[in-house]
């Protein structure tokens, strides 16, 4: 990293626009920033490092960056830092403006801008800037990766503060350790710490967890085994505990099988005394049951014996009814006649009611005569009916006609209406079909000028998007072209140097004795020696792979590039230099243009067809017109003939009818009086024959009733059963025999006879002895059966436990592992001696680089004198790793850095800082710092260290390096011709620029 230049506006000190020419005073090699206390001339170096970063060192940076403001500038004055610099081979300038509290440009007050960045880069082809981005993060991560260091090392490494490097000389390993953490970032060395501890107690937990769940199965199993089972008095995550459990369960398992063969035996004893008990019980049952047997047919025999007089009279009563029963036919018959009298007499009655008073005794055959005269004249009407029958069809006809006339005038008016419209409404239709067509015709011509125009806007934006992409690929093979450069130079200046250092190669494989391949000397008495830094064939051979991949990258760039302005000019031609926005609008309007026109040509069929139904409309009702006309002219002669023929009716029908309104009525009156006259004549004739009947039955039934046995048909009708008298007469007299039957069986039986001659059962005693049989094998059976799932339990439970024992024994092993890595890493552990944490052990090695860095300087600046070493040793009852001793070599002695004097201590702590800048730059991959400042400290210097120290700083001049002095001792102003002066007055500060250029 060169810095060329750097601009400063209204920032701190400086009121005004000040200019820094850093490519003069580089020029020098070794430079002084000088200036009065308070002048400003840190304030140069807080503005490069704005400029970087976008803040300034940490102790000076607060608030959003408001108070970076100079309190000099004028009002309109806003603040700005550029810096101009050669960073990893790349010209880069970038703009910092902090944010600024203006004055509002209307009315009053204030209002704040918002902070501004930009990064440009110079194009030596071109010869011009060109712009990066204007992102506050997309900078800030472009300069972090170019440089490869963050803003703490930055101000660590590039701008070097003397005083907090004495104070790292004199500080313990605690202050040490947060400086070297922060330029190193060894922070993830602490998060490995950090990660461990944490698996650690997670596993623990784990562990704690299992075992936990271990002894609640512990727990489970006491309870199971009805706490007979001890529990071991060890905690979740004590060592031995799954054993001691496992031990238990094997203890408590054995118990329950034995005690499990116990309530076996006893619940076999208890089923063999229960089925003796139940067998003695069924047999006492059986006799009790045949005791009973005999009891009960005794008490019916007697009960038979009581009831034999009633069993008497039901079968003479049966007897009764049988005979009874043969004159039956003969009672029903008589009983049926009689009937069918009765209501022949009442019919009869009836039917003379109704009668006139000339037919009252009338018999028969009177009466039969009068209804054959009656319907001879009823059969003299029926052409007076079918004449009335036609004058009510005359009548309706001329009705029919007369509404027929109505309906033809309606027909009439409303044709009449109808067409005297036509003229205009066809028209009308013709005009509708006209438009349609015109819309159908111009729809066709807008559809062929639409695709073409769709053509050109698909084009368009193809046209724009690859606009994109060229310029993206521009970028790239640009990016990939200069890639290809640095890598070629890269690789040339490693070739340059590998032959400069080609001798020492050659050297390496000289041997005593054997001829040199160059000068052919068999005595090789100063051999060249490797350098550091040397470059050997292999680093050579990289750097050519290096350069070829990015040849190749920058021909395959180069060739995107190319296909991608060739389909870019191919998507111009089509689509011309017309705006996409403006090719969108027009196919947008041809789109809505041909929308309209195809709505309007939509309406062509419809219209069409609305033409068609109006033609048809008219000829209908022309049609219809015509017809109503010639209607009209029938009808005249229709109404005619039906008014002579109603004329003739009448006066039939007047002559026909009578006294009656109508003929109907007539027909009606003679009809009733034939039918009532039929009806009596019939109901006579039927009463006399009933009464004939009757008489004939009563005869039979007397004889009937004699043959019986019977005095009078009357005791033969008492003596008579019905069904349902005659079954429950019959059902007593079989179960009477049936119960004799069954008590004669009963009472012959051995076995109930036997059983009678014994003493009374004693059922109770025996139900009682099988009862307790039976409960003592119920409390056996529930014994066994809970003996049966305590073991069932134990075994199921102690299967989990040794599960859970097997899968816990990895989790365990494990935890034993990371808590030893935990505690290693920690410097807790036994077998960390020096009691060192990772993080610390880290920091050490990189120490003893900086410490070996260091010494390099600091023999030269004190004479061969002091030597900077590394110490491991434990601090008091502290941990070890970061200790810094000075050797002496006048004394021999070891002793440590806080026993230097003030000027000892300053050049120590100079080659500190110039050590850790090296190794700062290694880690930072490298990255070559070609500018360099030293804030104060030199006034503590005698003239001879001081010549020594500025030898030093020469050597760095000499690797091409530009050191800038930050000091206000007088004698520097001497020995140091370029010089930067920060002047103060009460308008600000100013630089000015000596000895330089």
């Amino acid at each position: 990293m060169r810095l060329h230049r750097l601009d400063i506006t209204a920032f701190g000190p400086f009121g005004g626009s000040q200019t820094v020419d850093f490519g003069a005073l580089s020029a020098a090699g070794l430079f002084l920033l000088h200036g009065p206390t308070g002048a400003g001339k840190t304030s140069v170096l807080d503005a490069v490092c704005y400029a970087l970063y976008g803040a300034v060192p940490g102790a000076r940076q607060s608030g959003q960056g408001t108070t970076l403001r100079s309190d000099h500038a004028g009002t309109g004055t806003r603040t700005q830092v550029t810096l101009d610099l050669t960073v990893a081979g790349r010209r880069l300038e970038v703009t910092r403006l902090p944010p600024w509290e203006r004055p509002k440009k209307r009315g009053t007050g204030t209002t704040l801008d918002k902070a501004q960045s930009l990064l440009r880069e110079y194009d030596a082809t071109a010869g011009a800037w060109k712009d990066l981005s204007r992102s506050h993060q997309e900078i800030g991560e472009e300069i972090t990766q170019l440089l490869g260091m963050s803003r703490e090392q930055f101000c660590q490494v590039v701008l070097l503060p003397q005083g907090d490097f004495a104070r790292f000389l004199r500080a313990d390993a605690e202050a040490r350790g947060k400086l070297l953490g922060r330029l190193f970032d060894t922070h993830r060395f602490a998060e490995v710490e950090k990660r461990l501890a944490e698996r650690r107690r997670a596993t623990e937990a784990r562990v704690r967890e299992g075992d936990a769940a271990l002894l609640a199965d512990a727990h489970r199993m006491q309870q199971a085994a009805g706490d007979a089972m001890e529990l071991p008095e060890l905690a979740p995550g004590e060592p031995g505990l799954a054993q001691a459990v496992l031990t238990a369960a094997a203890v408590a398992r054995t118990t329950a099988r034995e005690q499990l063969t116990v309530a076996r035996c006893r619940l076999t004893s208890a089923e063999s005394a229960h089925a003796d008990a139940e067998a003695s019980l069924h047999r006492v049952r059986e006799v009790a049951r045949l005791q009973r047997r005999s009891a009960e047919a005794r008490e019916r025999a007697e009960r038979l014996a009581e009831r034999a007089g009633a069993h008497r009279e039901a079968q003479a009563r049966m007897e009764r009814g049988r005979k009874a029963g043969t004159v039956a036919p003969a009672l029903e018959l008589r009983e049926a006649a009689d009937a069918a009298h009765r209501r022949a007499a009442a019919a009869e009655a009836r039917a003379r009611a109704v009668l006139p008073a000339e037919f009252a005794d009338a018999g028969a055959a009177g009466l039969a005569a009068a209804a054959r005269r009656a319907a001879e004249e009823l059969g003299g009407l029926e052409p007076a009916r079918r004449a009335e029958r036609r004058l009510a069809d005359v009548v309706a006809e001329r009705a029919a006609a007369d509404r027929q006339e109505r309906a033809d005038d309606d027909v009439l008016q409303e044709a009449e209406a109808w067409l005297a419209g036509w003229e205009t409404t066809r028209p009308a239709l013709q005009t509708r079909i006209d438009t349609a067509q015109e819309a159908a015709a111009l729809a066709e011509r807008l559809a062929l000028r639409l695709e073409p125009a769709r053509q050109r806007l698909a084009a368009a934006r193809v046209r724009d998007s690859l606009a994109a992409d060229t310029e993206e690929a521009r970028r790239r093979a640009l990016a990939s072209a200069e890639a290809a450069a640095r890598a070629k130079d890269h690789w040339l200046d490693l070739k340059e140097q590998r032959l400069n250092g080609i001798a020492a190669e050659l050297a390496a494989s000289l041997a005593d004795g054997e001829p040199c391949a160059v000068c052919g000397a068999t005595e090789h008495p100063a051999p060249a020696r490797k350098v550091a830094g040397h470059v050997d064939r292999e680093a050579e051979e990289r750097a050519l792979d290096d350069h070829q991949d990015a040849e190749e990258r920058r021909a395959r760039h180069e060739r995107r590039l190319g296909a991608v302005r060739e389909e870019l000019a191919a998507a111009t031609a089509e689509a011309g230099d017309t705006p996409t926005a403006q090719l969108a609008d027009e196919a947008g309007e041809l789109e809505a243009e041909l929308a309209r026109a195809r709505r309007d040509a939509s309406a062509l069929h419809a219209a069409r067809q609305e033409l068609h139904r109006a033609e048809q409309e008219r000829e209908r009702r022309l049609t219809d017109r015509r017809q109503a006309e010639l209607r009209a002219t029938s009808r005249l002669a229709q109404r005619d003939g039906l008014e002579r023929e109603k004329t003739a009716l009448e006066a039939e029908l007047a002559q026909a009818r009578g006294a009656a309104e109508t003929v109907a009525a007539r027909a009606a009156q003679l009809e009733r009086r034939a039918a009532l006259l039929t009806e009596a004549a019939d109901a006579a004739r039927t009463a006399e024959d009933s009464a004939e009947r009757l008489k004939d039955a009563d005869g039979r039934l007397a004889e009937a009733a004699f043959r019986a046995g019977f005095d009078t048909p009357e005791a033969a009708s008492v003596a008579l059963l019905d069904d349902a008298a005659h079954r429950e007469l019959q059902r007593r007299l079989d179960v009477r025999h049936t119960e004799e039957a069954a008590v004669r069986a009963v009472l012959a039986e051995a076995d109930t006879a036997a059983a009678a001659g014994l003493p009374p059962a004693d059922l109770t005693a025996a139900e009682a002895a099988e009862a307790a049989a039976g409960r003592r094998v119920r409390e056996a059976s529930s014994a066994r059966d809970a003996a049966d799932r305590r073991c069932a339990e134990l075994d199921r439970l102690s299967a989990r436990a040794a599960t859970g024992m097997r899968r816990l024994a990895p989790l365990r092993e494990e935890y034993d592992r990371v808590a030893r890595l935990a505690s290693l890493t920690a410097g807790t552990s036994a077998d960390n001696e020096r009691k060192m944490r990772l993080e610390s052990y880290v920091l050490a090695a990189r120490l003893e680089q900086v410490a070996a860095a260091a010494t390099v300087r600091l023999r030269r600046m004190s004479s061969g004198r002091y030597t900077l070493v590394h110490s491991d040793d434990r601090a008091g009852r502290g941990r070890s790793g970061l200790g810094l001793h000075v050797v002496d070599a006048w004394t021999g002695r070891e002793r440590d850095t806080a026993t230097l004097s003030g000027g000892e201590t300053f050049f120590a702590s100079l080659a500190l800082a110039l050590g850790l800048a090296d190794v700062v730059t290694d880690e930072a991959g490298g990255v070559r710092l070609d500018t360099l400042f030293i804030d104060e400290g030199f006034g503590s210097l005698d003239d001879q260290t001081l010549d020594e120290v500025l030898d030093v700083l020469d050597a760095l001049r000499e690797r091409d390096r530009s050191v800038g002095i930050v000091s206000h001792v007088a004698d520097l102003r001497r020995r140091v011709h370029a010089q930067l002066e920060v002047v103060k007055s009460r308008s600000g500060s100013t630089v000015r620029l000596r000895g330089a250029g």
